[in-house]
Formats: C-alpha cells, sequence, structure tokens
C-alpha cells in the first residue's frame, strides 16, 4: 500500500499537537494528526482540565463550609467522592470530545494508533487494522511526557497513586503522603486536605513550590499549614512498605529517618518526556535527559523534524506547548514566526490559595545581575478581597532599578491564576512602572492590588 503524503504530520494530540495540527490546516497545509490514546492528551483527559474540576468541587464544599461567615446557613454539609470525580470526567470528556469536532472543522487526518519514524520524512503507524504508512516533509513531535517512577515508590492503584489514580481514587484517603510539592503534589494534597484527608507533603528542597519565589512559597506554606496539612521539607522518602491497607513511609530529615504510616501515597515527583520507541536515536536526534534537545524554533538539527511542549523540556505547561505549535506550523506554513520566551509564560497553580507568577523571581533578578525594585500588596488591603472573604494573599512585583522593567510578577491568594495575565501582557508589551502606575484599574476589584503593588515597589502605595 502506497503510503498517504501530507505536508505536516503531528506525532501526540495534547494542547501542543492539536493545536499545531489546526493552525497548520488554517494556513493550506494538508495535515494528518497521529494520537495513541485520547485526542487532548494528559492536559484535557488527566491533567490541567480535571483536576480543575475536583477542585472546584473542593472550592464550593470549603465555602459550603463557611456558610456562617456569609450571613448563610447550610446543614449537613457533605460530598460524594464519586459524584466528584463523574463531574471531572465529564467534564474532560466533553472537551476531549470538542477537539474531534475541531479536526473534522479543518480537515485534519486523524490517525488513532501508535507512531514510528520510519526514517527521514517516514512515520509507520500501528493501529487497530494494522500499519499505515504516511508521509510528509515535517514531522512534529508532540509526544508530551509521563509521570517519573521513583524506584520503590511506584504507582500500584491500590495504596500508592499516580496522577491518574489521584483523579480516579479507589477510596478515599484518610491519612494521605504526598511525595513532591511542585504544581502536581501541591493540588492534588490541596484536593484531599479540604475533603477532610490528614495530609503530610515531602518536599526535597528547601520549600514547597520550589520554583516560586521565595517570599511566595512562604506564605502559600502558611496557609497550608494553617489548613492542617504537615509539610516536611528538605526531606525524602527512602522507601515505602506496602501492606494490606497500609502503607508504611520511611522519611529522612535532617539525616535522621522516621516511620509513618499512611493510608495512601500520591508520588508526584516530576515528569520524564515520551522519547522511547520513535525512532529518535536512528535518526541521530539529540536527546538530553529524556527531552529532545531543539534551537529557539523547536527544529531538532535533522531536516524536517521538530519537537515542542513537554518533549522538547521545560517550562511543562500546556499554554507553553500550544504556542509552540502555532510557531512550529507557521514556520513550516512559511509565515513569519516568533520563537516562545520562556520568561514569559505564566505559572499557575490551583492549590487554596491560588499561586501564579511570570518572569524572574526576586532572587533569579539579582542573580541576574539587576538592581531592583520591589513591591508588595496584601490581599488584607484590598476592598473586593474583604468583600469576597478572602483577606489571606499577597501581590509582589519586581522591577528593573535603572530602566523600570518588570522583571517579574508573584502572587498568592483567590483567583490570582485569572489576574496574572495583565502582568503578562505589561511584559509583551514591554511596559515599565511608568505605563503601569497610569494604568487606571476598576474599582472594587483584585486587579486594583496590582496597582498597588506597582506603586509600592516605587514608595508610592496609597492603601496600605
Amino acid at each position: 500500500m502506497a503510503a498517504q503524503t501530507f505536508d505536516m504530520i503531528v506525532i501526540g494530540a495534547g494542547p501542543g499537537g492539536y493545536v499545531a495540527a489546526i493552525r497548520g490546516a488554517q494556513l493550506g497545509l494538508k495535515v494528518a494528526c497521529v494520537e495513541r490514546e485520547h485526542l487532548g492528551g494528559i492536559c484535557l483527559n488527566w491533567g490541567c482540565i480535571p483536576t480543575k474540576a475536583l477542585l472546584r468541587s473542593a472550592e464550593v464544599f470549603h465555602l459550603m463550609e463557611r456558610a456562617k461567615d456569609f450571613g448563610l446557613s447550610a446543614d449537613k454539609i457533605g460530598y460524594d467522592i464519586d459524584a466528584v470525580v463523574k463531574r471531572s470526567r465529564g467534564v474532560a470528556k466533553q472537551l476531549s470530545g470538542g477537539i474531534g469536532h475541531l479536526f473534522k472543522k479543518n480537515k485534519v487526518t486523524v490517525v488513532m494508533g501508535e507512531a514510528t519514524l520510519a526514517g527521514k520524512g517516514k512515520v509507520t503507524v500501528k493501529t487497530d487494522k494494522g500499519t499505515e504508512e504516511l508521509s510528509a516533509k515535517n514531522i512534529v513531535l508532540a509526544t508530551g511526557a509521563r509521570a517519573r517512577q521513583l524506584p520503590g515508590l511506584e504507582g500500584d492503584g491500590k495504596r500508592v497513586w499516580t496522577y491518574k489514580d489521584a483523579l480516579q481514587p479507589p477510596h478515599m484517603p484518610k491519612k494521605l503522603l504526598v511525595i513532591g510539592s511542585g504544581a502536581i503534589g501541591i493540588e492534588f494534597a490541596s484536593f484531599y486536605n479540604t475533603l477532610g484527608a490528614e495530609t503530610t507533603v515531602v518536599e526535597v528542597l528547601d520549600r514547597v513550590l520550589p520554583v516560586e519565589d521565595e517570599e511566595i512559597s512562604a506564605f502559600a506554606k502558611k496557609q497550608f499549614t494553617k489548613q492542617g496539612m504537615k509539610i516536611l521539607e528538605k526531606s525524602m522518602v527512602k522507601q515505602l512498605d506496602r501492606a494490606a491497607g497500609k502503607v508504611t513511609a520511611h522519611i529522612e530529615t535532617g539525616g535522621k529517618v522516621e516511620k509513618h504510616d499512611f493510608d495512601t501515597v500520591i508520588s508526584a515527583v516530576g515528569i520524564v518526556g515520551n522519547v522511547e520507541n520513535l525512532g529518535l536515536e536512528a535518526l541521530g536526534v539529540k536527546i538530553d535527559r529524556t527531552h529532545v534537545v531543539t534551537d529557539e524554533f523547536c527544529r531538532t538539527g535533522v531536516e524536517g523534524l521538530y519537537a515542542i511542549g513537554d518533549i522538547a523540556g521545560a517550562p511543562w505547561l500546556a499554554h507553553k506547548a500550544s504556542h509552540e505549535g502555532v510557531m512550529v506550523a507557521e514556520l513550516i506554513a512559511g509565515k513569519h514566526a516568533h520563537p516562545v520566551k520562556p520568561e514569559s509564560i505564566a505559572g499557575c497553580t490551583y492549590c487554596n490559595p491560588q499561586v501564579a507568577s511570570v518572569g524572574l523571581t526576586e532572587a533569579k533578578a539579582k542573580e541576574a545581575g539587576y538592581q531592583v525594585k520591589v513591591g508588595r500588596f496584601p490581599f488584607i488591603g484590598n476592598g473586593k478581597a474583604i468583600a469576597l472573604g478572602e483577606p489571606e494573599g499577597m501581590i509582589k512585583t519586581v522591577f528593573d532599578a535603572k530602566t523600570g522593567e518588570l522583571l517579574g510578577a508573584h502572587m498568592v491568594g483567590a483567583e490570582v491564576t485569572e489576574l496574572i495575565q495583565g502582568y503578562v501582557v505589561g511584559r509583551q508589551l514591554e511596559t515599565t512602572e511608568a505605563e503601569l502606575m497610569e494604568t487606571v484599574f476598576p474599582h472594587p476589584t483584585l486587579s486594583e492590588m496590582m496597582h498597588e503593588s506597582v506603586l509600592d515597589a516605587y514608595g508610592r502605595a496609597i492603601h496600605f
């Protein structure tokens, strides 16, 4: 059977791959997208979207418990974990189905199966019906990543869970250990802790949410502790003894190992790129610690072969993957494309309180040799935050003292994942402190704190 020929083949239909395929088709390219499991990838099916649905349930539950604070009464408050999970799966399903519709609308050929690069410009796909041969001058790798499994700490689906198990829990944890306090670990810790699980978080580095600004990490930790979480920093889980109905964790802190019993463990210790069985080595693609090495335009060094999203390395964020997908499709279609700058990409964590940031932390800015001006503003000084009953939080901005360039912005508190975009746009437009100070923010909104934080960096805050 002759190979089907395309202008562009995308391997993987996650937020990088499906966006690249659609943009390519919009630009008049003949596009095929190969996916082995679910349209929408991990993000839509087992990551960003279903976790947000779970966290929303926890947030509403938490508000119901606080009904009295708002002059309301709610009796016999409870939850049905199966119904919470069912809603989350329904949300994921609806969006995954939407991708299929978008592919049809844009005339993208979908091939469900496992792809291998059979040579330059050649892709072999193992499908349910046999093998299909595809060829294209341009191939985009968007195969994503999976949870890192540390020896001895591997998930078993019963008592030791990966993120997939945590999204469809076989039971509701009573005493939970979360290994790793990055975005995934802390979101699950926040969800289960809110629903009443006694939660312990172990982080090997010196603070939770280690990629965030130190002050933001410290503030978040204080809130987590207040909510009853136990946080162990500079600590390591050395081994897990699994028994019927319980897991004994050997946790080392400060050179001393102690044993603790839990009924459930969630392992969230990072991710590894899906680089295996693709035929990359034979083509001479450079791989560094499970990630494909690319230039700023996502080119792999092999002509016509690109890599985008998680497989191409940090930051491991869906929105980075999507933007790279658009950029690569535009390059292939002969358009002028702009590289995606990692430092202009915001990170969002949907724990309670939420955390969001863009650009350099204060420490990183100083390390890079900048003289900085730093502004802060607390939620307690904002009318809308108090009216919402959300007075715990802060916004921090970091400026270059010489030029007024906004180097970074860091937030913790209610709805900060929605607020951060203001600073992202500001950075994209190369805004200085002067424009931000002259901007009129609407009142009463949480966004006013962004204005006040800028003013504070220059000794001009009004409400604090």
